[in-house]
């Protein structure tokens, strides 16, 4: 479901750009590292909702 667009949707999204763009910035290493956060930071939500689903269903 894709989410309502809204003023502060969008201020969050360009500061991730922001975020992503300093990371590039100090080299290949700090951005590789960056992106390795997200996708575990991602898994780590995806296991909780999963989780709450089970238990709260």
């Amino acid at each position: 479901m894709a989410r309502k667009s809204s003023l502060t949707n969008a201020l969050y999204k360009a500061a991730r750009a922001s975020a992503t763009a300093r990371a590039a910035s100090k080299g290949p290493t700090s951005l590789a590292k960056r992106e390795a956060r997200r996708e575990v930071y991602r898994a780590e939500g995806k296991a909780t909702r999963r989780l709450f689903r089970g238990l709260f269903r």
